[in-house]
C-alpha cells in the first residue's frame, strides 16, 4: 500500500533509489566528460553520437582517450544497427562508452552495455530522460521490447543546457512533453510511491515552466536549464515507478509504426491523462497541482496549446487501418495495476481520438 502524507492510513512502500552520479555544467561540458572518464579509468572510449551530432560530440570528447568514433544511431534502437555498434565495440576493444546526443543514440549505447557491460557516460542534448533510467528498447520485426537491467544504467550524466541549443524550438517542445509524459506515468505506474510522485510533480512544475521559456527564447539557456532538470527528475521518477499505460501504448506505435518517439508521445500523452485521471483523484489532483491549474487535463491542455504540440498521430505518419493491430498489441501489455480497467473498446476509441486528434474522452 502506498499512501500520501497526511493520510489517514500507514504509509508502506519500498523505494529504489538508482546509483548514478549526475552534473549540471552549465558551458562545461568537455571537462565535466573528461573527468568522468577519468574517474572510470577507461583508455579506450567508444564515442557514440549520430551523425548529424558528429560535430557536437567531437568538440565534447576531444579530450578523450578515444578509439572509435560510432555514428550510425537510428529511432526504436533497430537490433541490426545494436548488432553493428556492438561489434565495433569488441573490434576496438573499447571499455567505456561515451554518448553524446538525445534518446536514440543514449538508447543505442544501452544495447551495447546490456552485452558487454561497458560502462556510459551519458551526454544528453535532447529532454528524453533515457539518460536516467536503466530501461533499454529494441526494435525487430515491427515490435519494440523493452527491459530493465542494471548494466545499462550511465555511470554519470553530464548536463549542459548550451549542447540543447541546435534543438528546433518544435522539437524541444515535443521531447520535454515526452518528459511530461514520464511524470505523469510515474504517479500511477506499476511500482509508484510518494518519493515517485513527489519528484515528477517537481518535474512537471520545472517543466510547465522553462519548456515554454525555451519555445519564446530558443537560443536562451535558463528555460532550458529548467528543461533539463524537469526531464532528469521526471526520467528518475519513472524509472522508479515503471511503466504505466501511457508508455506501453507508445512504444507499441513506435515499434509498429516507426513514428517519431517524442512527437507520439505529445500526441498520446493527453489521451491517456483522460482516460485515468477521473479513477486516480489523488494522482489528478498532484498533477493539476503542479500546473498550478483547476484540473490536470487542463493544465495540460494550456502547455500543449502554449508549445503549439502535435495533435494527431495521422500527421506523424500512422496509417488508420493500423488501429485494429495497435489495440491487439497494447492490451496484452496493460499494466495490471492501471487505474482503471482498460478494454479492447477504450483502446479503440483513445487510438483513434489520437489519431484524428480530436478532443480527449
Amino acid at each position: 500500500m502506498t499512501t500520501a502524507p497526511g493520510s489517514d492510513e500507514r504509509m508502506r512502500f519500498t523505494h529504489r533509489t538508482l546509483p548514478q552520479r549526475v552534473r549540471f555544467a552549465p558551458g562545461d561540458a568537455a571537462a565535466a566528460l573528461a573527468e568522468e572518464v577519468t574517474a572510470l579509468g577507461a583508455s579506450r572510449v567508444m564515442v557514440i553520437a549520430a551523425a548529424g551530432k558528429a560535430e557536437v560530440a567531437r568538440r565534447v570528447a576531444d579530450g578523450l582517450p578515444v578509439a572509435h568514433w560510432h555514428h550510425e544511431t537510428a529511432m526504436h534502437v533497430p537490433v541490426p544497427v545494436a548488432e553493428r555498434a556492438r561489434a565495433a565495440a569488441r573490434e576496438h576493444r573499447a571499455d567505456a562508452l561515451a554518448c553524446v546526443g538525445g534518446g536514440s543514440t543514449t538508447g543505442l549505447a544501452k544495447a551495447v552495455a546490456l552485452t558487454t557491460g561497458l560502462p556510459i557516460v551519458a551526454v544528453p542534448t535532447t529532454y528524453a530522460g533515457s539518460e536516467a533510467t536503466d530501461v533499454w528498447g529494441l526494435t525487430g520485426n515491427g515490435r519494440k521490447t523493452t527491459g530493465a537491467d542494471d548494466r545499462v544504467l550511465p555511470r554519470a550524466i553530464v548536463y549542459d543546457a548550451a549542447l540543447t541549443l541546435t534543438l528546433p524550438a518544435d522539437l524541444s517542445a515535443a521531447s520535454g512533453l515526452n518528459a511530461l509524459a514520464h511524470c505523469v506515468d510515474a504517479m500511477w505506474g506499476p511500482r509508484a510511491d510518494p518519493i515517485d510522485r513527489a519528484l515528477a510533480g517537481e518535474g512537471i512544475r520545472a517543466l510547465r515552466t522553462g519548456l515554454p521559456r525555451v519555445v519564446d527564447d530558443p537560443g536562451g539557456l535558463p528555460g532550458r536549464e529548467l528543461a533539463l532538470y524537469g526531464a532528469y527528475l521526471a526520467a528518475v521518477a519513472f524509472a522508479s515507478a515503471g511503466s504505466g499505460l501511457h508508455h506501453k501504448i507508445c512504444h507499441v506505435l513506435g515499434g509498429m509504426f516507426d513514428l517519431p518517439h517524442a512527437r507520439t508521445h505529445a500526441v498520446v500523452l493527453p489521451h491517456v491523462l483522460a482516460f485515468n485521471a477521473p479513477a486516480a483523484p489523488d494522482a489528478e489532483a498532484r498533477i493539476a497541482a503542479a500546473f498550478g491549474t483547476g484540473t490536470a487535463i487542463a493544465g495540460l491542455d494550456r502547455l500543449r496549446a502554449r508549445l503549439h504540440a502535435p495533435t494527431a498521430l495521422r500527421d506523424l505518419g500512422m496509417p488508420g487501418d493500423g488501429i485494429a493491430a495497435a489495440v491487439r498489441a497494447v492490451l496484452g501489455a496493460v499494466p495490471a495495476n492501471n487505474p482503471r480497467p482498460v478494454t479492447a473498446d477504450d483502446l479503440t476509441a483513445l487510438l483513434r481520438a489520437a489519431w484524428e486528434g480530436t478532443e480527449p474522452r
